[in-house]
């Protein structure tokens, strides 16, 4: 069965995408959590005259990951997180905590979007790659700083 995606659907398509699944798929899940309608002769028409909005909300979509991108861009950002006294990390920093760091400084980045190998064990400078819609990518200046270096540098 051919359908229109009203909204976006994780693993299938994007709004207004016209897609073929299985009948089952369409009338059991996807029509009644009103995700998509029947890709009938008049849902077509209707499609067609969306066009307009379609683009309008692709080019924001565009200008606002590229606003976030220049924002991030050699973007320094520090976490400070406790040592040990030989300087060994008491916890690892993963994706999750810069994610909620950026949040902070008023950045919204999902988790998935940091590029990040492993999760870092060690204090430092690493330069952190952030894949955003669009195919755009910004890369921040992430400092790793034990909580003991904030009093070394009050003093």
């Amino acid at each position: 069965m051919k359908v229109i995606l009203l909204q976006n659907v994780e693993d299938l398509g994007k709004k207004y995408e016209v897609k073929e699944v299985k009948d089952g798929y369409a009338r059991n899940f996807l029509i009644p959590q009103k995700l998509a309608k029947p890709a009938n002769a008049q849902a077509l028409k209707w499609l067609d005259s969306q066009k307009e909005v379609i683009a309008k909300e692709v080019e924001e979509e565009l200008k606002k990951a590229q606003e976030l991108a220049s924002k991030l861009d050699d973007l320094d950002v520090e976490i400070f997180v406790k040592v040990g006294d030989e300087g060994q990390l008491f916890e690892s920093i993963n994706s999750q905590k810069i994610v909620d760091k950026l949040k902070e400084m008023g950045f919204e980045v999902k988790k998935s979007q940091i590029d990040l190998e492993g999760n870092i064990k060690q204090t430092g400078e690493f330069k952190i790659k952030i894949n955003l819609e669009h195919n755009l990518e910004a890369e921040i200046n992430l400092s790793v700083l034990g909580e003991e270096s904030t009093k070394t540098k009050e003093e």
